[in-house]
C-alpha cells in the first residue's frame, strides 16, 4: 500500500488537521528527507496553503488543533505544534501549548523549522535573489559547484529537493544531489 493509501486509511480520508475531506495531500513534515508515513500526514488545501505561506494565517480555521493536536500520530502532533506555534501570540493557542505534551525526540523534530523563535532571534535563509527558503523548498543551482573531499560537481541547473535549514547559520542549507547529502551556500541557490 502507498504512503498516501495508508494516511487515507488511518485518517478515514479527512484531514489529519481539520477534518476536511475536501483537496487531500500528503504532506511530509520538514526537514525530513525520506517520506514515510510516520513522518507525513494528510492535509487539505485550506490547511496546506496556510502552512506553506501561501494564505494568511486564518486563526480560526486553527481552532481544530483543540482536537487534533491529541492525535495518536507524531506528525500529527508536530504539525499541531508549529501551526499553534505561529498563533502562540493570540491567548487560545498559548494555553492549548501549555497542556500538549511531545516527547523529546517529537519536540527535537518540531522545533526544526524555528517555529517556536522570536522573529527577532529568527535565523532567516535567503536565496541569491533574497527570497527567504523554508525547510522543505525545492531548489535550483545557479552556478557549478565542486564537492569538498569529493571529485564531484554539482552542476549549474540542478534542483534539489526537500532541503533542510542549518538552524545556527544562515548562509547553510542541506540538500542531496544523486546520493549524496551536501551542505550548500545559500548565494550559489534560487528557490523554485
Amino acid at each position: 500500500m502507498s504512503i498516501l493509501q495508508t494516511l487515507k486509511s488511518r485518517s478515514n480520508s479527512t484531514c489529519e488537521l481539520c477534518k476536511s475531506d475536501d483537496n487531500l495531500k500528503q504532506y511530509t513534515i520538514p526537514p525530513s528527507v525520506n517520506e514515510n508515513v510516520a513522518n507525513s500526514l494528510l492535509v487539505c488545501k485550506t490547511c496546506l496553503q496556510q502552512i506553506e505561506g501561501v494564505e494568511t494565517m486564518d486563526a480560526n480555521h486553527w481552532r481544530c488543533l483543540n482536537d487534533s493536536m491529541w492525535s495518536e500520530h507524531e506528525a500529527v502532533q508536530i504539525m499541531a505544534w508549529r501551526m499553534l506555534q505561529r498563533l502562540r501570540h493570540e491567548a487560545w493557542p498559548k494555553d492549548l501549548l501549555d497542556m500538549m505534551y511531545l516527547n523529546e525526540e517529537a519536540l527535537a523534530l518540531a522545533r526544526a523549522t524555528g517555529e517556536h523563535e522570536d522573529t527577532v532571534n529568527k535565523i532567516n535563509h535567503r536565496d541569491a535573489n533574497g527570497v527567504e527558503l523554508q525547510s522543505g523548498d525545492t531548489i535550483i543551482l545557479i552556478k557549478d559547484l565542486k564537492v569538498k573531499g569529493s571529485s564531484m560537481v554539482a552542476k549549474q541547473g540542478t534542483t534539489i529537493k526537500n532541503i533542510r535549514l542549518d538552524h545556527e547559520n544562515e548562509k547553510y542549507i542541506e540538500g542531496k544531489v544523486g546520493t549524496q547529502q551536501l551542505v550548500i551556500i545559500t548565494n550559489y541557490v534560487k528557490k523554485i
